[in-house]
């Protein structure tokens, strides 16, 4: 894969050096474990930020992970708690998750994909045409590193933050642009970073529900790895911000009178 071949924001400067470049300038892998901590208290996490690498190679002294996964978001979740690598090859238990990620749809993988959107369609879970919709990478990574933010020796190309409802409000305002929001599937809210979404928030799939045991009161929010720095700057002016307007809008509630 040719890192030319990737987006601006995906090139190998970006994410393939131990610190990378956003926007602002540059960011030391140190740093990334203080903006976890931040992310954690400003949005009042009660799992750590999850960090996804995309890189050609596998990063040094990251073990690879040591079995399958029946999906992709399945590495999501097991990247809360510990750090490793997944060849592109060990996504493709998972269909759905694999096509998301940029795989081709061909062979025994494309027949399992069509197989299983056959089966949405018949249940009535898709309409016919639905998965054309769904974002996916135009080039797949040839690796993918995940694990909590800040234990990787690796930039992250994206953040996911498993999140409540008060918490993905905060994100969404400090996002600079709208933010988009999707369903089925949840991993497609990689490929809606990597497409150029700064912020990006997914209420979720049945199926990621049950492969992640992401509780009902959970989505995801994705930030993108070059606008990290940003958006953690910037959601410490929203909080404090939501801080002011609810001190005032609870004084608004408790002295209101009707009117006669």
């Amino acid at each position: 894969m040719s890192p030319g071949a990737w987006p601006a924001t995906l090139r190998a400067e970006t994410f393939y050096t131990v610190g990378y470049l956003n926007r602002t300038g540059a960011i030391m892998p140190s740093e990334l474990s203080d903006i976890a901590g931040q992310l954690t208290r400003d949005l009042d996490l009660s799992q750590p930020p999850i960090q996804l690498s995309y890189l050609d190679a596998p990063p040094q002294g990251v073990p690879e992970h040591p079995g399958g996964s029946p999906s992709v978001c399945t590495f999501f979740a097991e990247g809360r708690k510990q750090s490793f690598y997944v060849g592109l090859k060990g996504h493709e238990a998972c269909e759905i998750g694999a096509f998301v990620l940029g795989v081709a749809p061909e062979g025994e993988l494309g027949q399992r994909l069509m197989s299983t959107i056959g089966m949405m369609q018949k249940e009535g879970y898709l309409a016919p045409g639905d998965e054309a919709k769904i974002p996916r990478n135009a080039v797949p990574p040839k690796y993918v590193a995940y694990g909590p933010l800040g234990s990787l020796p690796v930039a992250p190309t994206n953040v996911l933050l498993f999140a409540k409802p008060r918490s993905a409000m905060l994100a969404m305002e400090a996002s600079p642009k709208a933010v988009p929001v999707n369903g089925r599937p949840m991993c497609a809210v990689v490929p809606t970073l990597n497409n150029g979404a700064p912020v990006a928030v997914s209420i979720g799939c049945i199926g990621s529900r049950i492969y992640t045991q992401m509780s009902d009161d959970q989505m995801i929010v994705g930030i993108r790895g070059d606008y990290l720095a940003e958006f953690a700057k910037k959601l410490r002016t929203i909080t404090s911000a939501n801080r002011a307007v609810a001190t005032e809008d609870n004084r608004r509630k408790a002295t209101y009178h009707p009117r006669p």
